[in-house]
């Protein structure tokens, strides 16, 4: 039986565009954007905030070195929600109702803290609710220390929040993290980058 649900953030909750991120910090001087920004896994200086071997005056100082000017803080926030497209609200909502069914809710995201400004925000939804509205915890890259599909991230949330792998239902769009919960013994939902994955997931639960 499954009690638990762990989801994905970017691609699942809030579709992801690639493409408009790789602009985004192109426009603030980062030339070459399209080699260091990935959908689901980041390199270089972007991996270093999402696993937090970087902070975030760091960052900011070694972006600058990179894009060859100074930048402000709201120059970087913008150039990080150049990723985002939109939260649906029915998505939301499906959490929302999910809570109220009895299951337990888990965020397990390779994330930073300029995205999770905003998410925690209620800029996130047209109901003024954050993350923390939504969600049992939030269990995230940079404050855990690795990204998925480390192992390490899985195992630190099964060991923090005392849940059954068993008893768990993980979601997430990128298939090497499905798969890395699947191996751990989760139930897996792979959808596709914004796909609607309501359908398939109430299917699952009710099984």
């Amino acid at each position: 039986m499954i009690k638990n649900i762990v989801f994905d953030f970017g691609g699942v909750i809030a579709p992801l565009s690639r493409e408009q991120a790789v602009k985004a910090f192109e426009r603030i001087g980062l030339a070459d954007a399209n080699e260091r920004l990935d959908q689901c896994h980041q390199q270089g200086i972007f991996q270093d905030l999402e696993e937090g071997r970087l902070t975030e005056g760091e960052f900011h100082k070694k972006l600058e070195e990179l894009c060859h000017r100074s930048l402000t803080e709201e120059e970087i926030q913008s150039a990080w929600m150049g990723f985002f497209v939109g939260v649906n609200p029915e998505w939301l909502r499906e959490l929302t109702a999910l809570k109220e069914r009895g299951f337990r809710l888990l965020l397990l995201s390779n994330t930073n803290p300029y995205v999770m400004r905003w998410a925690c925000s209620p800029s996130l939804s047209s109901d003024g609710k954050g993350l923390t509205d939504y969600f049992d915890k939030l269990y995230l890259s940079y404050q855990i220390g690795y990204t998925k599909p480390d192992a390490r991230i899985f195992e630190y949330l099964l060991a923090d929040s005392g849940i059954l792998p068993q008893e768990t239902l993980f979601i997430d769009d990128g298939k090497a993290n499905a798969e890395m919960g699947k191996k751990l013994g989760m139930l897996t939902l792979n959808p596709r980058n914004g796909e609607d994955w309501r359908k398939e997931l109430n299917a699952l639960l009710n099984a």
